[in-house]
């Protein structure tokens, strides 16, 4: 059995584990599931309220989210996605052309990177950091590198994964906060944001 630990997810699902709650059999092994997502069991954790087994019989380093598979437990994010692509059938995350592979561990490498400075600017005063700035720059022009699609790698891939979530809030938190457009007169950046909820082609 398969068990994704997240703080939220637009599933059904019951209320949230809390420090209250019991360790649920994560490594009974007796469910069978078909198709990826059911594959993957989604438990919500109440990070306010996280229950102490979590760090003690399941995920040493406590964070999430957090994933079960084979007995074994793996976290951070950017290794789940990478794991689960390599272990789960469905569309590959990452293309064969050795180019594109390239240029998305580039990426990879590079999202720690942009996330501090979009993280950093937003806890300071004043309009949005020359480091901001010029990681979003970065960013647009990695989106026209490849035109054969308006991702990352053309096509829908782990690199969009990694960043797609933390630009949209940036998007907002910036519009909000900063008042400013981090899209506005970056046209691949543009068109990435309005392609978020289309599916990977």
């Amino acid at each position: 059995m398969a068990a994704m630990l997240q703080s939220s997810a637009k599933e059904d699902l019951p209320p949230p584990l809390t420090s209250t709650s019991e360790l649920p059999p994560l490594f009974d092994g007796t469910t069978r599931y078909k198709g990826l997502q059911d594959k993957i069991k989604v438990v919500a954790i109440d990070l306010a309220d996280r229950p102490a087994w979590y760090k003690e019989k399941v995920y040493p380093e406590n964070k999430l989210p957090a994933l079960e598979h084979n007995n074994q437990v793996k976290g951070e994010s950017l290794d789940l996605v990478k794991y689960i692509d390599s272990n789960f059938d469905g569309p590959a995350l990452l293309p064969d052309d050795s180019a594109k592979k390239q240029f998305a561990e580039e990426l990879l490498a590079f999202s720690h990177a942009f996330n501090s400075a979009f993280f950093s600017c937003l806890r300071s005063k004043g309009h949005v950091s020359d480091e901001a700035a010029a990681a979003v720059d970065k960013i647009e022009a990695a989106l026209g590198k490849f035109r054969d699609g308006p991702f990352f790698l053309g096509h829908f891939s782990l690199v969009d994964v990694a960043y797609l979530p933390f630009i949209e809030r940036f998007q907002i938190f910036y519009h909000g906060i900063k008042n400013d457009d981090i899209a506005k007169g970056r046209p691949n950046l543009n068109k990435f944001i309005e392609r978020k909820l289309s599916r990977p082609p």
